[in-house]
C-alpha cells in the first residue's frame, strides 16, 4: 500500500503544475458551462413564465417606492397599489393614444413625401448616371413583383407566425399584470418566504444581498427611464426643428428604445436618419444624424455617470455582450432584461463577497443608495484588513 501510495505521489508530482492548474480550472469551466447550458434550456422552455415575470420586476422596481410614498401617507397598502396601476395604465394608455394619433395624422403627409422621394429616384436613375430606360425599370419592376408571388407561401406563414406572437404576447402582458399586482402589494412578503427556505446560516447574507440586487434594479430603473425621456424629448425636439414628418411616434420610438442600453438607441436613431433621407432628402438626414449623435453624447457622458449609482454602472463590454446573449436567447424581451439581470448579479455578488451580516430591515432595497455595500470598519478607517479575514 506504500509503495502504491508514493508511486500516486510521483505520478503527480510529475506532472507539471501548470498543466494540473489547468486541468483544475478546465473542469470546472466546464461543469459552470454545463450549468449555463441547462439553465439557458430550462429558460428557452419557460420562457412564456419567465419574460412576464421579469417584466413585471422591472414595473414593480419603478412602481413599488410610489406605492410605499402612499402608505408612509397612511393610505391602505391594497388601495395604495391599486392607485399606483390605475395610474400608471392611465399615463400609458394616454401616451399610446397620442402617439397612435399623431402617426394617423402624419401618415397622409409622409405617403406623399416617400411618393415625391420614388419619383425623385427614378429620375435619378433614368437621367443620373445609371442611365437606366423606362423598359428597365419597369422589368425590375416586375421581377420584384414576381419574387413576392413566389414567396408567398413564406410570408402568409411568416404572418400566422406573428398572429400566433402576438397571442403570446397579450397572455404574457395579462399574466405580468397579474405578476406585478402581487409584487407591489406583497413583495417583501414574496422575498422573505423565499430567503425561509434556505439554510438558517445563510439567509441573513442572502437577505441582505437580495435587497441590495433589488435596490440596483430600482436605481437602474430610474434611471433609464429618466434618460430614455431626456433622449426622446432631445431628438424629438430636433424632428420637428428640422421638419421630419412623424416627430412624436419617432421620438416615442426612441423613448422605447432607450431601455435597451446601447443598441436600443442606436436603432431607433438609425430609424429616425431612414425616415428623415426618405421623406425629407440627404441634408435633412444629416442634421437629424447629428442630432441624433449629440444627445447619445451627453446621454454617455452626462447622464448616465449622473444618473447611475457607483453599484450600478456597467462596463460597456458586458452590456454589450449581455444585450447579444440575451437577444440570442429570448430576442427582444432578452435584450430588455439582460442589462438589468447583470445590474442586479453586479450588486448581489458585491454584497456577498463583501462579508456583510447586516440584518435585513436595515437595508431599504427601495433605496438605489443601498446598492452598494458597507465598507469594512477597517477600510472606513483607512487600515487594510489583514489577510485571512472573513
Amino acid at each position: 500500500m506504500r509503495n502504491a501510495a508514493d508511486k500516486a505521489v510521483d505520478a503527480q508530482q510529475a506532472i507539471p503544475f501548470s498543466l494540473r492548474v489547468a486541468a483544475a480550472i478546465g473542469w470546472r469551466f466546464l461543469v459552470l458551462a454545463g450549468v449555463l447550458w441547462v439553465l439557458g434550456k430550462v429558460f428557452n422552455e419557460l420562457r412564456v413564465v419567465v419574460v412576464p415575470v421579469g417584466v413585471a420586476l422591472l414595473l414593480s422596481a419603478l412602481l413599488a417606492p410610489a406605492v410605499d410614498k402612499l402608505v408612509t401617507w397612511r393610505v391602505p397598502r391594497g388601495l395604495a397599489t391599486v392607485l399606483v396601476l390605475v395610474g400608471g395604465l392611465a399615463v400609458v394608455g394616454g401616451v399610446l393614444t397620442f402617439v397612435i394619433n399623431a402617426f394617423i395624422r402624419g401618415l397622409p403627409d409622409m405617403r406623399e413625401r416617400v411618393a415625391e422621394s420614388i419619383n425623385a429616384i427614378q429620375d435619378w436613375l433614368k437621367n443620373g448616371p445609371p442611365h437606366l430606360t423606362q423598359d428597365q425599370l419597369s422589368g425590375y419592376v416586375e421581377k420584384f413583383l414576381e419574387s413576392l408571388k413566389s414567396n408567398q407561401e413564406a410570408i402568409t406563414s411568416g404572418a400566422l407566425t406573428t398572429a400566433g406572437t402576438v397571442g403570446e404576447l397579450l397572455t404574457g402582458m395579462l399574466l405580468a399584470l397579474f405578476t406585478l399586482i402581487f409584487f407591489l402589494y406583497d413583495g417583501r412578503g414574496i422575498w422573505s418566504f423565499l430567503v425561509r427556505l434556505l439554510p438558517g446560516h445563510v439567509r441573513a447574507r442572502t437577505a441582505v444581498a437580495g435587497s441590495r440586487g433589488f435596490a440596483s434594479l430600482v436605481g437602474y430603473v430610474r434611471a433609464t427611464a429618466m434618460v430614455a425621456v431626456v433622449d426622446a424629448v432631445g431628438i424629438g425636439i430636433g424632428l420637428w426643428a428640422i421638419g421630419v414628418p412623424l416627430a412624436v411616434p419617432l421620438a416615442a420610438l426612441v423613448f422605447l428604445g432607450g431601455f435597451v442600453p446601447i443598441v436600443g438607441a442606436l436603432i431607433s436613431g438609425s430609424v429616425a436618419v431612414l425616415v428623415a433621407l426618405v421623406t425629407s432628402g440627404v441634408v435633412p438626414a444629416l442634421l437629424v444624424l447629428a442630432v441624433v449623435l449629440a444627445v447619445q453624447q451627453l446621454e454617455g457622458h452626462v447622464l448616465q455617470p449622473l444618473l447611475l449609482g457607483r453599484a450600478v454602472q456597467l462596463h460597456p463590454l458586458s452590456v454589450v455582450l449581455g444585450i447579444t446573449v440575451g437577444a440570442s436567447l429570448a430576442g427582444i424581451a432578452g435584450a430588455l432584461l439582460s442589462v438589468p439581470l447583470i445590474a442586479v448579479s453586479n450588486a448581489v455578488v458585491r454584497s456577498l463577497a463583501s462579508g456583510e451580516g447586516t440584518r435585513p430591515s436595515e437595508v431599504d432595497a427601495l433605496e438605489p443608495e443601498e446598492a452598494e455595500p458597507d465598507e469594512p470598519k477597517e477600510a472606513r478607517d483607512g487600515v487594510a484588513p489583514p489577510r485571512n479575514a472573513p
